[in-house]
């Protein structure tokens, strides 16, 4: 069924869902898009450390660092009169989201503005933001035989996102260096999820009983999405991105059988072909809800596995040492891949902590963890209800306690 009238403007297609003020407005990035050599990293910690290589402290992002938390994207939206779909439509808007925690916070890199479905919207799948309920797909997948007739076998990305392409190129150009810039895509897996279910909070059991019922359509569906994430990710590499992050941000809504059956050999394709494309660039990954799959990862060729917020700390660093051991893993550093994560996001929303508090949780995960090999950062993505000046002393915490462990 095609949207009513009535609908908002985030249902529409890229060139109806315009904001009240375009991108020439006062406050945004002004870039001209003339091609220059890229500039050479000042700050290459994140690089260095997925690469196996040692580095003086520990390095930290966020997961969702840009957006909501702050007051200037809040202050960006009303000024323009976009909301968050909107500005991911033009990519001076998502260069300036890009770039606000940067100026902000001590970051020791800059993730690409966007959100996991730009891939399924790609795909001719339509995306909406109704207020208060997140991102959602009005009109999933109905039956199997929609495989066939609403997605396509294949797009060109460069063309169905070139505006998010565009958008990196913009961020490369603005950060002149400063930090390295991740791409990312959402996994297949995580993408399937919205396109059969069409929300994080509803139909959550839709995407395994695909998996399980229909089995033909849910392989050919699934191995659609993973050719369309690995040239999209691809692009964002020709584009400037100097690490790429791969997000199953819907571990939780599969069961272990079914993750090792169907998503995991998509994160194990996803990783051998980018790293023939792009043998130097660094890859990221993160199961959320799916974490007993580390160390599988990890042999699958990813330089950096993430924790989430339950993930066991000591015990995750054991065993992705003892798989190398066994095995040595394909990537860039032929040894056991780097740690992400994962302080608890819920420390730092206003009034639960104290700096000193935050410190403390900050030393407490470098203790755990060591301070090598380790790219600090949360358990899960910021929520919106946090206090920057937290979130500021945990950045500033991690680098001043790892500093010190790290020059005994």
């Amino acid at each position: 069924p095609s949207p009513s009238p009535s609908s908002s403007l985030v249902g529409l297609p890229l060139s109806s869902r315009t904001c009240r003020i375009g991108s020439h407005s006062r406050g945004v990035l002004r870039m001209s898009s003339s091609q220059h050599a890229p500039a050479k990293l000042r700050n290459d910690l994140m690089v260095r450390v997925a690469r196996g290589e040692k580095a003086e402290k520990t390095p930290v992002w966020l997961f969702r660092q840009a957006g909501r938390h702050l007051p200037e994207y809040e202050a960006y939206k009303k000024e323009t009169g976009c909301n968050f779909l909107q500005l991911l439509d033009d990519p001076k808007h998502v260069a300036e989201c890009t770039m606000q925690p940067i100026r902000r916070y001590n970051l020791d890199a800059a993730i690409l503005f966007s959100d996991i479905l730009v891939v399924a919207e790609a795909l001719g799948i339509e995306v909406e933001m109704p207020g208060g309920k997140g991102i959602t797909v009005p009109h999933p997948l109905a039956s199997p035989s929609e495989v066939a007739s609403r997605v396509p076998a294949s797009i060109n990305v460069k063309e169905k996102l070139s505006h998010v392409i565009d958008a990196v190129k913009l961020i490369k150009k603005e950060l002149d260096g400063k930090v390295p810039l991740i791409g990312f895509s959402a996994a297949p897996w995580t993408l399937m999820y919205y396109m059969v279910g069409g929300s994080s909070k509803k139909n959550q059991e839709n995407g395994e009983r695909w998996l399980k019922d229909h089995p033909v359509e849910s392989q050919k569906l699934l191995d659609i999405l993973t050719t369309t994430v690995i040239e999209y990710m691809s692009a964002q590499v020709e584009a400037g991105a100097d690490m790429l992050q791969v997000f199953e941000a819907m571990g939780d809504f599969i069961s272990r059988e079914s993750f090792y059956k169907h998503a995991m050999p998509c994160m194990e394709k996803i990783a051998k072909e980018l790293r023939a494309r792009h043998p130097n660039v660094p890859l990221l990954v993160f199961p959320r809800g799916a974490t007993y799959s580390l160390v599988d990862l990890q042999q699958a060729g990813y330089d950096v596995v993430t924790m989430d917020t339950a993930c066991p700390r000591e015990e995750t660093r054991a065993a992705l040492k003892l798989a190398a051991e066994k095995s040595t893993p394909p990537n860039l550093a032929r040894a056991p891949a780097a740690l992400q994560g994962n302080l608890d996001v819920k420390l730092l929303a206003k009034g639960a902590s104290t700096k000193e508090e935050v410190r403390d949780a900050a030393r407490v995960l470098l203790e755990e963890l060591g301070a090598g090999a380790l790219i600090a950062n949360l358990g899960e993505g910021l929520t919106g209800k946090e206090d920057p000046e937290l979130v500021a002393t945990f950045i500033d915490s991690i680098h001043e306690i790892s500093e010190q462990m790290l020059a005994r």
